[in-house]
């Protein structure tokens, strides 16, 4: 059986792209303006707040509890 990747770092970058780094070493640069929409997303539209994105337990998330889990974005890139 395979491990789930984990994420152990991200940064963002500016116009809705993460720079997300996993435990495997394999990083990339993410665009996720595709599921900014409505709801808990839409703060992300923000750029001071979409910036607050935070690396935590493998998973990345902002302060408002919108995240993504690895195993997405591994499947996404």
């Amino acid at each position: 059986m395979s491990k789930l990747p984990n994420i152990t770092s991200v940064q963002a970058k500016g116009n809705f792209i993460i720079i997300v780094t996993f435990d495997d070493g394999l990083f990339k640069e993410v665009d996720v303006s595709p599921f900014i929409k409505s709801g808990v997303s839409a703060l992300l539209k923000d750029q001071a707040f979409f910036n607050q994105v935070k690396a935590e337990n493998g998973y990345i998330t902002w302060p408002n509890g919108f995240d993504f889990c690895p195993e997405f974005l591994r499947s996404y890139i």
